[in-house]
């Protein structure tokens, strides 16, 4: 058997990036200087909870990474250039790490992931969007 197992496959990725806290995330989002992307599938959002609208998180699920941040592509989403500061998040930072990196090896040399994801921006207590939960019946 060749090839290398999933934990390798992260230490490599995250050897490449210069990962940063939700701290650090919520500042370069809400200065505009980084566009925060919320890879998790729709039920994870569902359940865990988003980040703030106001933030203008960025929803585009892991399946259709690459094409959306491609810029040669032309379902690449507009304004995405190889010097866009992009920072990943997943729920808990490691699909995120594996994504940021593939989004380098495009071209993008300012992708990263946030570390601890979604989960550390709530444990943080940074903004995030209402749940169906906490809305009123």
């Amino acid at each position: 058997m060749s090839g290398h197992g999933i934990e390798e496959m992260l230490v490599r990725a995250r050897a490449g990036l210069e990962r940063v806290s939700a701290r650090e995330a919520w500042r370069e989002v809400r200065s505009g200087a980084a566009w925060l992307v919320d890879i998790r599938p729709s039920g994870q959002r569902a359940a865990e909870g988003e980040v703030a609208p106001g933030l203008a998180p960025l929803v585009v699920e892991r399946n259709v990474l690459e094409w959306r941040f491609d810029p040669r592509q032309e379902v690449a989403l507009p304004g995405v250039a190889y010097d866009t500061r992009v920072i990943v998040m997943c729920q808990e930072g490691y699909t995120s790490s594996l994504a940021a990196d593939a989004l380098r090896s495009l071209g993008l040399s300012r992708a990263t992931d946030l570390v601890g994801g979604f989960a550390a921006w709530r444990g943080e207590g940074l903004p995030m969007a209402r749940s169906a939960s906490d809305r009123p019946a």
